[in-house]
């Protein structure tokens, strides 16, 4: 069993970092100092993700993306989350499930969206439905014309720059008819409710959407009626995985600058890093950071191998976004700890990833609803699919 990185990865995980340093980093303080990047920044990354070749790393060449397996995009999403200001959104991945488009829709909006033409935003959260897609309150009802959606969402990343929403809703208000539609954020009934802050200062925003009486055709509908909550685990699953491979690059940086912080501060005649207090703090940010890239890794490597069981993959990247989420929070407060007062200066990438990594544990599926995940697949499948290592179990 070699786990050893192949010279083709090894070249691609050096050239995402390159990508990173040298198109990202610098436009991090614009990011902070006006909790957002500019429209001609963002046309400057745009164009700079199809010179390097990192637009649409999750879809096929087929489609204008660049092939790259799962464990690829890891390799990629891990160096772009050393970017402060949620900078690497710039570089999209248009979401997984428009694979599974008709040639229509693959033609309207998943090969625009390869080629940075278009962009979409998923639209799932609302103000009493989150990690459960099945508690939803928008709903889709047949008309003349297609189907007539009605309902709010809320949290849609990038809705401030997406073209188009990718709106899960349940046709009927079923549950069981959940569907994914294609809705034009200009079409008639569309409208932006509010743009709530956050703590972090984020690239793009992350407005609420208010759909009143749209009507869609039915070419609209992703799939089919009652795909949508197979579809929207599907996206769940990328995302998670996503946010894991961040979470494990924004550690890494964070551990990088407090551990040259260490060495280069003297107190009391000696770097601080000499004193066992803080050199058993970067112990244990870099065993952490050491496990956490492990079961990374691994899992993205098995999941791009041969699993080809769905809710396997679900479980286990359930399981990856809990630990790295949690992991890179313990993390960037050691690092603050470590930098003192520096380390609670908005200059510090330290500070700013603190803020940024804290909401890894709520998107995408809180930490809580990951533990429920887990502990459901152990009641059904015994804890050997977290702790044996064959693929399938």
């Amino acid at each position: 069993m070699d786990f050893t990185l192949s010279k083709a990865h090894r070249e691609l995980q050096e050239k995402a970092k390159a990508f990173t340093e040298e198109v990202l980093f610098p436009y991090e303080m614009e990011c902070e100092e006006n909790n957002g990047i500019s429209p001609e920044t963002h046309a400057i990354i745009n164009q700079k993700v199809m010179d390097w070749g990192f637009n649409a790393t999750n879809h096929s060449k087929e489609h204008g993306g660049q092939g790259m397996t799962l464990f690829e995009q890891m390799l990629v999403s891990e160096q772009l989350g050393m970017a402060t200001g949620a900078i690497w959104d710039a570089v999209p991945q248009p979401s997984y499930p428009m694979k599974f488009g008709t040639q229509a829709q693959i033609e309207e909006y998943l090969i625009p969206c390869c080629q940075n033409k278009r962009r979409d935003a998923y639209a799932i959260t609302e103000a009493d439905a989150g990690s459960d897609p099945t508690q939803c309150l928008t709903r889709a009802d047949k008309c003349d014309g297609g189907y007539r959606i009605n309902g709010e969402k809320w949290y849609v990343t990038v809705g401030n720059v997406a073209d188009f929403l990718l709106v899960h809703a349940h046709v009927d208000g079923d549950p069981e008819k959940a569907t994914v539609f294609f809705v034009e954020k200009d079409a008639p009934g569309v409208s932006i409710k509010r743009t709530p802050e956050f703590s972090h200062h984020f690239a793009f925003k992350h407005p609420e959407f208010t759909f009143k009486d749209v009507v869609v055709d039915e070419s609209r509908i992703l799939g089919k009626v009652g795909d949508g909550f197979n579809l929207t685990k599907d996206w769940f699953v990328e995302a998670r995985l996503g946010i894991a491979a961040r979470c494990v690059g924004g550690a890494q940086r964070v551990l990088n600058v407090a551990n040259e912080f260490a060495a280069g501060r003297i107190m009391g005649g000696q770097p601080i890093r000499e004193y066992q207090a803080i050199e058993h703090m970067l112990v244990d940010m870099t065993m952490d950071i050491m496990a956490a890239k492990s079961l990374l890794y691994r899992v993205c490597w098995e999941i791009s191998g041969n699993i080809s069981d769905r809710k396997l993959k679900h479980a286990r990247a359930a399981a990856i976004k809990l630990y790295t989420s949690e992991m890179v929070g313990r993390v960037c407060d050691t690092g603050v700890q470590i930098l003192g007062g520096r380390g609670y200066m908005r200059e510090n990438p330290v500070e700013r990833l603190w803020r940024d990594t804290r909401v890894d544990r709520i998107w995408e599926g809180t930490s809580e609803i990951q533990r429920n995940i887990i502990g459901g697949q152990i009641k059904k499948r015994g804890v050997e699919i977290y702790t044996g290592w064959d693929f399938e179990k």
